[in-house]
C-alpha cells in the first residue's frame, strides 16, 4: 500500500498543542476555542487563562500530531494553575476555583491576604 503524504505542516507544529473546551452558557453551548497557532503553548495557555481570556474551561487536550499522540491535559493545566496561582498571589476568578478544584490533583487552597492591625510591642 502507498502512504500518502502527511497534511500536518511538519516545519510549524513539532511541538505540544494545548486545546481548550469552553462552556459558554446554556444558550451558548460548550466549543473548541479558536486559538491562533502561535498561542497553542502551554505557557502561553497558563498565560492567557489566567489573564480571564478563558471564562469557564471545561477540558484542555494536548496533542503532538508529529508524535502521533493526544491525551487529556485537565488534571496537568489545573495543578499548573494552582501552583502558578501560589507562586504569584494572583487574582483568581470563581469559575477558575471551580475549575481547579474539579480538576486538579493537588489541594488547591487559596489563602486571601487580609489586612492586619499593626499591635505595638510594649
Amino acid at each position: 500500500m502507498r502512504s500518502s503524504p502527511s497534511i500536518v505542516p511538519t516545519d510549524r507544529l513539532d511541538r505540544d498543542i494545548y486545546l481548550v473546551l469552553e462552556d459558554f452558557g446554556a444558550r451558548a453551548g460548550c466549543a473548541w476555542r479558536e486559538t491562533d497557532e502561535a498561542d497553542t503553548d502551554l505557557e502561553t495557555f497558563l498565560r492567557d487563562i489566567l489573564s480571564g481570556q478563558y471564562a469557564y474551561p471545561l477540558r484542555i487536550v494536548c496533542f503532538n500530531a508529529i508524535e502521533g499522540w493526544s491525551r487529556d491535559a485537565t488534571s496537568d493545566v489545573a495543578d499548573a494553575l494552582s501552583e502558578r496561582i501560589a507562586n504569584n498571589d494572583a487574582e483568581v476568578s470563581q469559575a477558575l476555583q471551580d475549575f481547579i478544584q474539579a480538576n486538579g490533583t493537588r489541594p488547591f487552597n487559596l489563602q486571601l491576604a487580609l489586612p492586619l492591625p499593626l499591635r505595638s510591642v510594649a
